[in-house]
């Protein structure tokens, strides 16, 4: 059963923009960490960017710092992660993660979320 919702992808030219959207579709536990992660063609998956949903502190990737911006929609209970100055090597497939303990901040690991969407492609042409 897919809990979390991604849409938003879609295709774009090098230097362009796009933002995804990720919704809770009705999990019923406490969420205190959501993060984007993706996937580039015949590449393992890497994390991209987090948010802790209690305190709204955002850590990136070194590789998107300065171009996305993740952010928290507290009435739909999900997240958004702003893309701009898109470069071809962003192209991927792009999944939405949420997880997290009380108590505990949030983390880069795949491990470190339990929750998952079943991903929405990006393509940036160049």
């Amino acid at each position: 059963q897919v809990q979390l919702v991604e849409s938003g992808g879609g295709s774009v030219q090098a230097g362009g923009s796009l933002r995804l959207s990720c919704v809770d579709s009705g999990h019923t536990g406490r969420i205190y960490c959501m993060g984007w992660f993706r996937q580039l063609p015949g590449k393992e998956r890497e994390w991209v960017a987090r948010i802790h949903i209690g305190s709204g502190i955002t850590v990136y990737a070194d590789s998107v710092k300065g171009r996305f911006t993740i952010s928290r929609d507290n009435t739909k209970n999900g997240v958004y992660l702003q893309m701009d100055s898109l470069k071809s090597e962003d192209t991927a497939m792009y999944y939405c993660a949420a997880g997290g303990a009380a108590g505990f901040g949030c983390y880069s690991q795949e491990n470190d979320y339990n929750l998952w969407g079943q991903g929405t492609q990006v393509t940036v042409s160049s």
